[in-house]
């Protein structure tokens, strides 16, 4: 790891704009060498953003989870309360931003010709977006009725607007969008969330889209299953896996993902294998790797050669039932991890993760996009909705180490909402959300939380009051 602690671009041979250039520039008056709190440093009117959190974890040796949760066994965990420690200093609104984090294959995909080449890059972004997810084992906070987030980087060139649309059950919705008409990205999360007596499974319901405007072509998706094993005992670890279909929905074109379970010994953790196949079903390229480390493509043809030729992987294809399961009452020792994906010849790398800064362990395991997300830059709070949860005061005490104000301060804000929701019961009031609608995908047909847009004209006057 480089002691710098620099935010490296994944490896795709792509070019990068790492100017660092400040994201709110028309409200910022730099008058100082150095803003505290995390470490954000501006030079010559440029602003960089911050590479570590005002203060390191707290520690959870004094707190016991089986307390809470021995009676949860089987249950949906949305509606139990938490105690903040067992928290990351992020709401879920900010975790699901990081979806963006590899934007960069989006823009790769942008500037491709051939359907098949922009295919390949567009399940690379589906694998990254949940890469940042290995090792966070913190919970992120439940988003208040109402909350926002949003997230403007000019110098990558997009910008997102997120609201929590519903709170029971808790509805995430978010919409992403070039600021030059290259692309948008948007769909809605409904987090459904069971203990399963020493593991969480986390089913990430909804539908992801990806519009690519100047091919005129979309694209939708649905995220794996996530399971977060030794809960109450040992060390934590996470997998991911099940299904991912990538559906074009322009060309008929399908990449098809399969993110293994852990698998006898723990010889499939982590691993993706699939393949793109065209409107006539006709397999077109393979792609193999892991979620938490790279991506790569290959010919069909070559890919089987080589599983041909290498007798131990192929007696190791067959479908193996996962003994590892979030429901198995096994012990759930972490498996090792191999922590390489051996590279057929002939393969084209597609994406490689950036490394953790050197301090993430000590930081909730962030990334240095994540060390990022929850940072006020100069100017920013009077630009802001009152609804943006960096102004959450919960999150800020946590983040900044005081476990008691974030704990005083979760009570009173969900106390608060549970006033607002018995107000609106007695008025017989329906809650408005505020910069989404619930409407239908009209690509899956399915039901989907649309922006209905005016966010960024920075109209705040009628949003609510949630903290």
């Amino acid at each position: 790891m480089n002691s710098e602690e620099e935010f490296f671009d994944a490896e795709t041979g792509l070019e990068s704009d790492d100017s660092g250039e400040v994201s709110f520039k028309d409200a910022l008056v730099f008058d100082s060498k150095k803003v505290t709190g995390g470490g954000s440093t501006q030079e010559n009117g440029v602003w960089e953003r911050r590479k570590n959190l005002p203060s390191e974890m707290i520690s959870k040796n004094n707190f016991s989870v089986w307390s809470i949760l021995k009676k949860c066994i089987g249950m949906e965990l949305s509606k139990i309360a938490m105690p903040v420690v067992f928290n990351e200093p992020l709401s879920f609104l900010q975790r699901m931003s990081e979806y963006m984090e590899h934007t960069h294959l989006i823009y790769k995909a942008c500037s491709l010709s051939d359907s098949i080449d922009r295919m390949q890059f567009v399940a690379a972004f589906a694998v990254s977006a949940v890469a940042s997810q290995w090792e966070r084992t913190g919970k992120p906070f439940n988003p208040l009725l109402g909350e926002t987030y949003e997230m403007m980087r000019e110098e990558e060139g997009y910008r997102l607007i997120s609201e929590q649309v519903s709170h029971h059950p808790p509805v995430s919705a978010f919409h992403a969008q070039s600021l030059k008409q290259e692309f948008e990205f948007h769909g809605s999360i409904y987090p459904k969330l069971k203990f399963w007596g020493k593991s969480v499974e986390a089913e990430p319901k909804g539908t992801m889209t990806l519009e690519l405007l100047k091919h005129k072509e979309t694209y939708t998706w649905t995220n794996p299953m996530c399971c977060v094993h030794n809960i109450i005992l040992g060390k934590l670890w996470i997998e991911q896996y099940g299904t991912v279909e990538i559906i074009n929905h322009s060309t008929g074109d399908k990449c098809v993902l399969n993110f293994k379970p852990c698998g006898m010994f723990g010889k499939e953790l982590h691993k993706v294998e699939g393949h793109i196949q065209d409107k006539s079903k006709k397999k077109r390229r393979v792609l193999y790797g892991k979620w938490t480390e790279c991506m790569y493509s290959v010919e069909p043809k070559v890919y089987d050669t080589h599983r041909k030729s290498d007798k131990k992987t192929a007696g190791e294809s067959k479908k193996l039932k996962p003994e590892l399961s979030c429901e198995s009452e096994e012990a759930d020792e972490m498996p090792e991890v191999q922590e390489t994906v051996t590279v057929i010849p002939g393969s084209a790398l597609l994406w490689r993760i950036a490394p953790r800064p050197a301090q993430s362990a000590k930081m909730y395991n962030f990334t240095s996009f994540a060390m990022t997300l929850n940072e006020l830059e100069p100017g920013m709070e009077r630009l802001l909705a009152p609804t943006d949860c960096r102004l959450r005061p919960d999150i800020r005490a946590m983040e900044n180490g005081d476990i008691d104000a974030a704990s005083n301060e979760k009570e009173r804000l969900e106390e608060k909402q549970r006033a607002s929701r018995r107000e609106r019961s007695k008025d017989e009031e329906e809650w408005t959300t505020r910069w989404f609608q619930l409407g239908t995908n009209p690509h899956t047909g399915t039901d989907d939380w649309i922006y209905t847009g005016g966010y960024f004209d920075r109209n705040f006057s009628d949003c609510p009051d949630i903290y």
